[in-house]
């Protein structure tokens, strides 16, 4: 009989941060092992549920029983299985003595190389109960948990406390024992709003049962409605919700009845810059601060209750009670540090090490004016103000605000800017040289802001490239990857006119400088970012032949990437585009075997008809595609090159190129060398042959 599976594990408060991934996790598991045993059908579902004292799934169409299978077992070869009179050696008579068949019983298959005796052995279907407990206990342990614990005087370890089981297989409980604890159809409901145990008939009612209890078991339906409570409550007061997808889930799993209820406070607290107030409300009391339509924080936020009573007077009383020292302490933190002065906290940088090999804060701070003096100046900028936004970048680092939320780095140095009368394009620059801080971020925005952030960031992957701190596999400790990805960003997408190679040995310049000692590091770090390149890209919907074909070059111009990129997606459409893709790679293997130093060709060499014409087309198209590259029309360059399509099939056709002479041989090779340039102006065609 199919019928639905329901697994609960009630245990005390669990990680809320990890509380979806977990329920995700466990219910994936338990899913697949089931499946792997043959106890699911074609169309089973399974549902995980996720509260903060429960994990919990349901899956459907679940067996009590497997079906019956056969099974086979390879036995040995025939030509080791049987001796010169035809009997079983010891070794099939071991094989069939394990298998629990006779002689008889066995069957020959083969292989494609030799046959070998097969025993077929039919093992009975067993039990839903056979498998449960353990498949549930293996998938506890699979749980992505950086740290267990035991309760009481059991050796049993979870993340939490676990306190009942429940397996049910529709109306029936399947008997096993998880944790030490037996399994059974009883659970508990809401903390409060709930009172004794509740009983669980079927698996089919456990949703409707939790909810009569006020718990809504599914970590998606909670989200939801809190979402919607918290949209609403945000309409009622003519306001809008700051976004905060991370503190939503985070909320979701710490309530299992949730209720929105608004709370105000002082509006004296409003001169504190709306940053601090928001991360404070979210980080430390996880409320819901509102804006009005223009964005600016109001003295209202909302609070997500896990308690729903007729008059909540006290519950907002007492949140508000709860935020005014934390708001207090923002306020604090930010009239000290305007006090203390910021400008003058520079020459403090000096006593802070940024890394052993690499310096201090105020050895970091003067590369980075250094680098984006460099830079600044090649964007047209000028070059004082942007090594003064290098030098005091990191001013921020060592105010009270930033110390006590380093998320506000940046943004706070605006601020105290801004307080000491200097210019907003000057704070702005402070507070973006950190864009873009993830992924879909903001750029920075002017040749500053530019300059500043490039600065940042590569002096990072310089720094660390050059002391042989690389990341590996997923440990990227310094932030290289998202650094990386950050430059090529600004770059392609500003766009700017920089070329990465030159930027990068600027970077290294200036650690040198201090007498940093670096490894090599141009060629390594250059590979690392086009890998990262390669991954944005493709994501961003490029083909993998189009991606290889631009970065098999190592472009360092990496604002005219996008345009190569279009160049080689509507140079694939042409019709000759497959037909030179392959010339251009059989061109390649051949000139791999040449001299490198081979001379131009010389017309007076020319013998054949097909290598004559092929010589005048490259004559002709040699100045068109210099223009049209130089030009960045890379488009039009490779319609040029297009046209050498019947040159070339003709020269291939007709002409040997590996001819006994030497100076025939080699003026050919010579011709072809020149062809190979030109169709490698753009992108490395020869990454489009299939």
């Amino acid at each position: 009989m199919n019928d639905t599976v329901l697994i609960e594990l009630r245990s005390e408060e669990l990680p809320p941060k990890s509380l979806r991934q977990l329920s995700e996790a466990f219910a994936d598991s338990v899913f697949a092992a089931l499946k792997a045993q043959q106890f699911t059908a074609d169309d089973s579902v399974c549902t995980p549920y996720a509260t903060p004292r429960r994990l919990a799934l349901s899956i459907t169409g679940v067996a009590a029983r497997q079906p019956d299978r056969i099974l086979e077992r390879k036995g040995p070869a025939l030509g080791s299985a049987l001796d010169a009179t035809g009997k079983p050696t010891p070794a099939l008579v071991g094989f069939m003595r394990s298998a629990g068949v006779s002689f008889e019983q066995l069957h020959k298959a083969a292989d494609g190389k030799s046959e070998y005796f097969v025993a077929r052995i039919e093992k009975k279907g067993e039990t839903l109960a056979a498998y449960l407990a353990e498949i549930v206990t293996q998938a506890l342990k699979k749980l992505p948990i950086p740290k267990v614990m035991r309760w009481g005087d059991s050796e049993h370890q979870f993340v939490r406390p676990v306190h009942s089981l429940i397996l049910l297989h529709g109306e029936d409980v399947v008997a096993g024992e998880v944790l030490g604890l037996r399994s059974d159809r009883l659970t508990l409901g809401h903390r409060f709003l709930s009172t004794g145990e509740i009983r669980i008939g079927s698996a089919a009612e456990y949703v409707d049962k939790l909810a009569a209890g006020k718990v809504i078991a599914s970590f998606a339906e909670r989200r939801a409605a809190v979402a919607a409570q918290l949209d609403a409550a945000a309409k009622r007061l003519d306001a809008r919700l700051n976004p905060a997808a991370g503190l939503l889930d985070e909320v979701t799993a710490l309530v299992e009845w949730p209720v929105v209820y608004a709370g105000q406070f002082e509006a004296e607290y409003l001169e504190v810059p709306q940053e601090c107030l928001i991360l404070t409300m979210q980080q430390n009391q996880k409320y819901f601060p509102l804006l009005d339509a223009s964005g600016k924080l109001l003295n209202r936020f909302l609070i997500v209750s896990n308690m729903q009573v007729d008059d909540p007077g006290a519950i907002i009383s007492g949140n508000e009670r709860v935020v005014r020292p934390r708001l207090a302490d923002a306020r604090f933190f930010y009239n000290q540090d305007r006090k203390n002065g910021f400008t003058t906290r520079a020459m403090r940088l000096g006593a802070v090490v940024y890394h052993n090999k690499l310096g201090s804060l105020g050895d970091r701070a003067q590369r980075l004016g250094r680098i984006a003096r460099n830079i600044a100046e090649k964007l047209g900028a000028d070059g004082n103000i942007a090594e003064s936004v290098g030098l005091l970048a990191k001013v921020d680092l060592l105010t009270d605000m930033v110390g006590e939320f380093p998320e506000l780095q940046g943004i706070m140095g605006r601020y105290y800017l801004l307080h000491e009368g200097n210019s907003p394009e000057f704070a702005d620059a402070v507070e973006q040289h950190y864009r873009p801080r993830f992924a879909g971020d903001a750029l920075p925005q002017g040749s500053i802001a530019c300059a500043a952030a490039l600065a940042d960031k590569l002096d990072a992957l310089v720094g660390f490239f050059g002391i042989g701190q690389l990341p590996t596999g997923d440990k990227d400790p310094f932030g290289l990857r998202r650094a990386a990805l950050g430059v090529l960003r600004i770059l392609m997408e500003t766009p700017l006119p920089l070329d990465l190679a030159e930027l990068i040995e600027t970077a290294a310049q200036a650690l040198q400088a201090q007498g940093i000692q670096l490894e090599p590091v141009r060629q390594p770090l250059l590979v690392f970012m086009l890998d990262r390149l390669r991954g944005t890209l493709r994501d961003a919907g490029y083909s993998i032949d189009v991606i290889d074909a631009v970065l098999a070059q190592q472009p360092t111009r990496i604002d005219r990437v996008p345009a190569r990129l279009a160049a080689v997606r509507e140079f694939q459409q042409l019709p000759e585009s497959l037909a030179l893709a392959a010339a251009n790679k059989r061109i390649g293997n051949i000139l791999k075997k040449a001299d490198a130093n081979l001379p131009e060709a010389d017309v007076a060499l020319l013998e054949e008809d097909a290598e004559k014409a092929l010589f005048e087309r490259v004559r002709l198209i040699a100045p068109l595609v210099k223009s049209h590259v130089a030009n960045e029309d890379y488009a039009e360059a490779l319609k040029v090159l297009a046209s050498v399509r019947a040159e070339v099939d003709r020269f291939f056709a007709e002409v040997m190129v590996n001819v006994p002479d030497p100076l025939l041989r080699g003026n050919r090779l010579g011709l072809l060398k020149a062809l190979f340039e030109q169709l490698n102006a753009v992108a490395d065609i020869a990454k489009l042959a299939i």
